[in-house]
């Protein structure tokens, strides 16, 4: 018989642990569950006999793979999968998904409730600003930079972006004003929301000299991940400018200077919160259970990362 694993440090919610187990029973798959541990030697006990296994920001990596030698499968409940180590689970064998858009409209809130939060000094009654006619950039325009733009053109924003793996067609046909070159986006927006993943090529690519060219009242929103910003970078512009303003869903590793340094002009979640929403939670283990499924039955390999 098939097992799954669900191995995860932060579970799910009843529910989706319950549609998720639905899920299973119906294909006839044998289904264990993992939560709330605290050690990697627990994870690694977890592992023999296990052919699929889904995790949420759980790291596996060799040590976890080579531990079930009988793994297909491991799928990132959750669009980021820097988690998992794909060379090891290429080397292997085992193939790795994500769940793309199932935690998309909880980011995409949330990019907005920071905003609101910041701009409201806090909601102390004091007087803040308005997003109702403000430039605002999305750095990459994937699911979540998609619905980060209909909810900025509801609120009357004017929107811009920039991602050079989209046709400028589908952000046109949005609504959005496409531009082309990441050096346009900074200089003409005073927010700009990060959606770009974290790889080779995108960690410390938000440096200093795009932060820069942001004008005045500057606003850098992080829903992605903190190794996407040069902190070095970060710290200068803010040291600068003191107009400059951050907010990010996971703390940088400089948050001890900027919380000292730079009272109301910034905000960190106490975790990463993007996809802490009831229905991102069920959406996205429900799609990994599925996913799973359609992989060991059919070959199914649609989210394939490596």
């Amino acid at each position: 018989m098939t097992k799954v694993l669900i191995a995860t440090e932060k579970p799910f919610s009843k529910q989706a642990v319950a549609e998720v187990s639905q899920v299973f029973k119906e294909a006839g798959f044998e289904l264990d569950i993992l939560e709330k541990y605290t050690s990697k030697d627990e994870l690694i006990a977890a592992m023999p006999g296990v052919h699929g296994m889904i995790v949420r920001s759980d790291i596996v990596d060799s040590d976890i793979i080579n531990a079930a030698p009988s793994l297909k499968i491991v799928v990132r409940a959750g669009a980021g999968y820097d988690n998992v180590d794909l060379a090891a689970a290429t080397e292997k064998g085992v193939t790795v998904m994500n769940t793309p858009g199932q935690n998309s409209n909880a980011v995409a809130e949330l990019v907005f409730g920071m905003l609101i939060y910041l701009n409201r000094n806090g909601f102390n009654g004091t007087a803040g600003a308005e997003l109702r006619g403000k430039k605002i950039g999305i750095h990459a325009y994937g699911y979540v930079g998609r619905i980060v733009a209909l909810i900025a053109k509801g609120m009357g924003m004017k929107v811009f972006a920039y991602d050079p793996f989209v046709d400028r067609v589908v952000i046109e046909n949005d609504g959005v004003t496409c531009l082309q070159t990441i050096e346009e986006l900074y200089s003409i927006c005073q927010y700009i929301s990060l959606h770009i993943p974290a790889n080779q090529e995108t960690r410390g690519s938000v440096n200093e000299a795009l932060l820069s060219l942001m004008p005045e009242g500057a606003t850098l929103v992080n829903t992605a991940r903190k190794e996407v910003i040069d902190e070095a970078g970060l710290l200068k512009v803010m040291a600068e400018r003191e107009d400059f303003r951050y907010l990010s869903d996971i703390a940088p590793d400089c948050r001890e200077e900027i919380e000292g340094k730079y009272a109301g002009r910034y905000f960190f979640t106490p975790k990463k919160m993007g996809a802490q929403t009831a229905e991102a939670n069920l959406n996205a283990g429900v799609a990994a259970a599925k996913q799973i499924v359609a992989f060991i039955e059919n070959g199914e390999n649609t989210f394939k990362v490596n």
